[in-house]
């Protein structure tokens, strides 16, 4: 099946800090090439015709490794958060439908990107988002949904409560936007957070609050959504990768 209605926006702007390297974090390699080209490879082999990467911290060496005919960078001068660092890709969007990924996840298999896919054009939801079931769900933001399934809202873990705690579900910042709907609600999002960012998460929760549904595609495997922010990360990436 081709996407070619889809734009995929990639988020790689970020430094990195906890890598302990001058390198931009998406630079960095997961068996021999590095984690961004491995996010655009998998948008390419599900069929999406466009992908718009978010350049900041060493957009030049990043600019120079993701060139392509179908590819095209967006910088984000200032790192204002995941909400921020989709708005600024507006003018470069061509598709009806987005997809937001994260340049730091590169393990992301072909086939949960097209259940997400699927899944959001069968529904005709405005926004569909990707959970995967953990074990340990330490750290992660908790996706909180109805008997459906659906998703009400998402909590970061230092928020929630002990009965949020308990859920399993995390969130892996992977979604599937209309277009127009991503774009009227991030000119909405206001950062009313103790970082004083703009969450791409405040999206979801706004079409909830509009009485919208937000389905979800469920992974059951944790390591397909792995964000690389630790060079100990980057270790299990590689495990999980050759365990491929």
């Amino acid at each position: 099946m081709s996407y070619d209605a889809v734009s995929a926006v990639i988020l790689a702007a970020g430094k990195g800090t906890r890598m302990g390297s001058d390198k931009a974090k998406v630079l960095h390699e997961l068996a021999g090439k590095p984690m961004v080209l491995h996010v655009l490879d998998t948008c390419r082999a599900v069929g999406i015709g466009q992908q718009v990467v978010v350049v900041g911290h060493q957009r030049e060496a990043v600019e120079q490794v993701v060139a392509g005919d179908d590819v095209s960078c967006v910088l984000q001068d200032q790192q204002l958060g995941t909400g921020h660092a989709v708005l600024v890709t507006e003018s470069a969007v061509r598709g009806d439908t987005v997809v937001v990924l994260c340049g730091d996840a590169p393990l992301v298999p072909v086939s949960l990107l097209t259940a997400l896919l699927e899944r959001h054009a069968a529904s005709g939801a405005a926004c569909t988002a990707v959970a995967a079931r953990m074990a340990d769900p330490s750290g992660y933001g908790r996706m909180v949904t109805d008997e459906a399934g659906n998703l009400v809202r998402i909590v970061e873990h230092k928020d929630a409560s002990d009965e949020e705690l308990a859920i399993n579900l995390i969130n892996s910042g992977i979604y599937a936007f209309d277009r127009a709907e991503l774009f009227r609600c991030l000119r909405s999002v206001r950062p009313d957070n103790s970082q004083g960012e703009y969450y791409l998460t405040d999206v979801p929760k706004m079409l909830v609050e509009e009485g919208r549904t937000v389905p979800m595609v469920v992974s059951e495997d944790p390591g397909a959504v792995l964000g690389v922010n630790t060079p100990a990360h980057l270790a299990e990436a590689e495990r999980l990768y050759a365990a491929r």
